[in-house]
């Protein structure tokens, strides 16, 4: 009888345990000031080319405004990732749901791809800039702007 019945397998997960780098409170502690110290800086620097970009009209053209998207990309990268990952090395709370480990993996995803596109994007601007440099203000004049803009809409 025993082996007529189908072992299936009902269990579902529900959370994931963040294994640390460390057990040691003065460790996790370190690590913590360290990335903190990071990801701020990250976050200092790219807001001061976001509004060094903004506030000087003579950075308004293509290649600051990639620069621009490629600042607020790298703001939004580690946004998605290192709270969550200084949380664990501060509080003993070590846990993240299954649900929000797969929207940090999508928006991680979603993110990077879009990063990936812009510099493709900034790859053309370069090419164009150096092989017709004559040309290179009538070329890009809306169709720069035009690219990063279809790139954001085909990352949503």
């Amino acid at each position: 009888m025993k082996d007529q019945m189908q072992r299936v397998n009902l269990s579902t997960v529900s959370e994931f345990v963040l294994v640390g780098l460390s057990d040691a409170l003065e460790v996790r502690f370190l690590l913590f000031v360290l990335f903190l110290i990071t990801y701020l800086a990250t976050m200092a620097g790219n807001i001061t080319i976001l509004v060094a970009i903004s506030t000087d009209t003579r950075l308004h053209n293509p290649m600051y405004y990639f620069l621009g998207n490629l600042s607020l990309l790298d703001i939004l990268c580690p946004t998605i990732t290192v709270p969550k990952m200084l949380e664990a090395l501060l509080l003993e709370n070590k846990v993240i749901s299954f649900t929000g480990c797969m929207l940090q993996l999508f928006f991680l995803i979603d993110v990077v791809g879009t990063e990936i596109f812009l510099l493709a994007v900034m790859a053309y601007d370069r090419y164009v800039a150096i092989c017709h440099p004559l040309q290179y203000t009538n070329i890009l004049k809306g169709r720069g702007v035009h690219l990063q803009k279809a790139n954001w809409m085909a990352q949503l």
